[in-house]
């Protein structure tokens, strides 16, 4: 009766089916490992001093910036130059725009500080003249905007995401792979508190793991009861042939 397991077009099906749950449940594992790592990430974050709480250190000392430095606050000092707006900034609930200067270094590069926020409508602040001495927080830069696309199609002076690869397409010199926020805002603008390091909460993309692993194993738990069917299938369908009620039909 379970002769037709050994055919030609059975060893097919029992070769996918032999190959396809090790790889699901390999699958589900992976995603399984990849939420608990984040889990891991999030609680050694939470466990580590608040960055913000320690001593301002040279920002050089502290590039490039890991979950470990981000966060920490730093001291530079230099000539502000150019300066841009990134808009679609929200702060208190409020949508505004970052005020971003690029702080020249003696070192030839520059870092790009990020002065305050300030409401649709005002109107941007021209930056401090001469030597000055920022301290602020440490922040990596970022892959998209806040609007969730990457930078492109804004006007002249305005930037889409606060990134040095952006950056270097528009002033004439180096620019450092991170950004600062001051910790005190002047001339009307508002301080902008420092972001949470990438990748260290339980955010959407965690759980996203999670559900998956559920759906690899579900997919492996599918491709043993399709394979169940079609042998139950393949076995009344040999019962009725004997019975001649196949023929009959």
């Amino acid at each position: 009766m379970y002769r037709f397991l050994v055919t030609p077009r059975w060893w097919g099906i029992n070769v996918f089916v032999v190959l396809a749950i090790p790889f699901c449940i390999f699958m589900g594992m992976w995603q399984l490992g990849r939420f608990e790592d984040r889990v891991d990430t999030h609680r050694a974050a939470e466990a580590r001093p608040d960055p913000g709480k320690r001593p301002a250190v040279a920002v050089t000392s502290l590039l490039p910036v890991d979950q470990e430095t981000s966060g920490r606050h730093v001291t530079a000092t230099g000539r502000y130059a150019d300066q841009f707006v990134v808009p679609g900034r929200k702060l208190d609930g409020r949508t505004g725009s970052y005020v971003l200067t690029m702080l020249r270094t003696d070192d030839g590069k520059a870092l790009p500080v990020v002065r305050g926020w300030l409401a649709d409508g005002g109107k941007t602040p021209a930056p401090p003249t001469g030597e000055v001495t920022v301290t602020g927080s440490l922040q990596a830069s970022e892959a998209v905007g806040s609007d969730g696309v990457r930078s492109g199609g804004l006007p002249q002076g305005q930037l889409g995401m606060i990134s040095a690869a952006s950056l270097v397409n528009l002033v004439p010199y180096g620019v450092y792979d991170a950004w600062v926020t001051v910790g005190q805002a002047s001339d009307g603008l508002l301080p902008v508190p420092a972001a949470a390091p990438q990748n260290t909460g339980l955010d959407l993309k965690a759980f996203q793991n999670l559900g998956y692993t559920g759906e690899w194993f579900v997919f492996a738990g599918f491709v043993v009861f399709m394979w169940f069917r079609l042998a139950r299938r393949e076995v009344e369908t040999a019962k009725d042939e004997a019975l001649g009620l196949g023929t009959a039909a």
